[in-house]
């Protein structure tokens, strides 16, 4: 069974750091990109940043300075720090993993989601 568990979301006054944590586990044949997708309440799911097996990255221009994603391939594992957090950071912030599950066979993979709350 193939999964991402997240770690690391909680409270964080404004200016604030967290580090965010994805591990994929299970029958994995690889993963290609990984990313940290965020939806605060009443809006959309959004893109915050993705990093790709060679270690390329995208940002979302509101994060670009502030947060940093990084992985460790031997690890299946990719972190997002957040640094100068501000209260519009609020949101559930979802691992999503592009896995190779067998020779022909790549899907999508989401984790639970982890709570991330920047008070002013």
């Amino acid at each position: 069974q193939v999964q991402l568990v997240e770690s690391g979301g909680g409270l964080v006054q404004a200016g604030g750091s967290l580090r965010l944590s994805c591990a994929a586990s299970g029958s994995i044949f690889s993963i290609n990109v990984m990313g940290w997708y965020r939806q605060a309440p009443g809006k959309q799911r959004e893109l915050v940043a993705d990093i790709s097996s060679g270690g390329s990255t995208n940002y979302a221009d509101s994060v670009k300075g502030r947060f940093t994603i990084s992985r460790d391939n031997a690890k299946n594992t990719v972190y997002l720090q957040m640094n100068s957090l501000k209260p519009e950071d609020t949101a559930v912030y979802y691992c999503n993993g592009r896995l190779r599950i067998s020779y022909s066979i790549t899907q999508d993979y989401w984790g639970q989601g982890t709570q991330v709350t920047v008070s002013s």
